[in-house]
């Protein structure tokens, strides 16, 4: 199997070969993918933390031999915790700014150091996947992405869904959860009733048909979701309560423990 890795702050993944696709996902920094299919403009790639599919333009491709993916997927998990993280690259001169949840491959802590490909990365700052030691600071963690836009597909603070959201947050906290909302809909314990949930955990909403939406628990009876924006709202056994409509938006229908 061969393999890339993103060297790009924020890689568009796509659900068609066309710049016109829609936006089925965003690779982050440092995360390593599996190449499906090659053709002349687009390369469909499997990104391995989570195995969800897209395409990439070929120009931002760039592969590494398996000698370095065996390393990479056996080497310790760490992350950029902060919103954006300047990152300099060994030999150039200025930084690129990457987002939180970027991962840091190969990182070397007596050097600071990460191996991304065949350069060398110098980071701001970094933490071992795990840095998120508690429920409170898990949804805190969230709330530090209040007013992004919502972006279906994305991951980052220029623009993040959902599940995204979700994703990212729980990566700062040493889970790794998939990327659609059927997955994690099925990871976790199901709890009965919403007095039980606790600052983190996820709630669920929909319809008597399917479930479409999901947010993160917080204190006071509120969550911290990505609905137009990342917003905080208050939530009770019905649902989410949209203050600024003076109406419930989303239904509640399931409540998991994932932490």
């Amino acid at each position: 199997m061969n393999h890339g890795i993103t060297i790009e702050a924020i890689l568009p993944v796509r659900q068609t070969r066309s710049e016109r696709g829609a936006l089925v996902n965003q690779a982050l920094f440092g995360e390593l993918y599996e190449v499906v299919e090659e053709e002349e403009r687009w390369v469909r790639v499997r990104l391995c933390h989570d195995r969800s599919t897209g395409w990439i333009a070929r120009a931002s491709h760039h592969a590494v031999d398996e000698a370095y993916a065996g390393a990479y997927l056996a080497g310790e998990r760490v992350v950029t915790p902060s919103l954006f993280t300047p990152l300099a690259k060994e030999g150039e001169w200025g930084a690129r700014l990457v987002v939180a949840g970027s991962l840091l491959p190969l990182f070397d802590r007596s050097t600071g150091r990460s191996r991304a490909g065949g350069a060398v990365y110098i980071p701001a700052g970094s933490a071992p996947v795990g840095a998120i030691e508690t429920r409170e600071q898990l949804s805190r963690g969230a709330f530090m992405y209040y007013n992004t836009p919502y972006l279906p597909g994305g991951r980052s603070p220029r623009g993040i869904d959902d599940t995204g959201l979700v994703q990212v947050i729980y990566r700062l906290a040493g889970r790794s959860l998939p990327r659609d909302l059927e997955g994690q809909l099925a990871t976790g314990e199901t709890l009965s009733f919403l007095e039980e949930a606790l600052p983190g955990d996820l709630l669920f909403f929909g319809d008597e048909e399917k479930v479409s939406h999901v947010g993160i628990a917080w204190e006071g009876g509120r969550l911290v979701h990505a609905s137009g924006r990342v917003r905080v709202d208050r939530v009770d056994h019905h649902g989410i309560f949209n203050e600024e409509l003076r109406r419930y938006t989303h239904a509640l229908k399931v409540i998991k423990r994932a932490w």
